[in-house]
């Protein structure tokens, strides 16, 4: 694609993640879909497409977790209570999943400047 810049994604997944984050940003205050996927595109450095946010937010409505209100053409989504003890639940497994290596990133670079990772 002549002109077009690609960015490179990282060497590792975060489509996983994907649910997580848009109950995590909801947790901070309601947003519309485009609020959404901006923020994404902010925390990522790249936009998700409407094929995989709307489905997303569609299952996570579907699923009670949050709920959307019309405001003339544009849907403003929230969490619910439900979405807010899911998310709590959700911050504590990742917490007891992942902590170690969140705490372990200055030794990482560290070590990396070092030419010993």
């Amino acid at each position: 694609m002549a002109g077009k810049s690609v960015k490179k994604r990282p060497g590792c997944d975060m489509r996983g993640m994907l649910s997580f984050q848009i109950l995590w940003l909801l947790s901070n205050r309601p947003m519309y879909g485009q609020e959404l996927a901006r923020e994404i595109e902010r925390r990522r450095g790249e936009k998700p497409n409407p094929g995989t946010i709307y489905p997303a937010i569609k299952e996570l409505s579907e699923g009670g977790l949050i709920m959307g209100r019309t405001e003339g053409r544009s849907t403003v989504y929230r969490l619910t209570g439900k979405g807010s003890s899911t998310l709590k639940a959700s911050l504590a497994y990742f917490e007891r999943a992942y902590a170690d290596i969140f705490y372990s990133i200055p030794s990482v670079q560290r070590r990396m400047k070092e030419g010993r990772a």
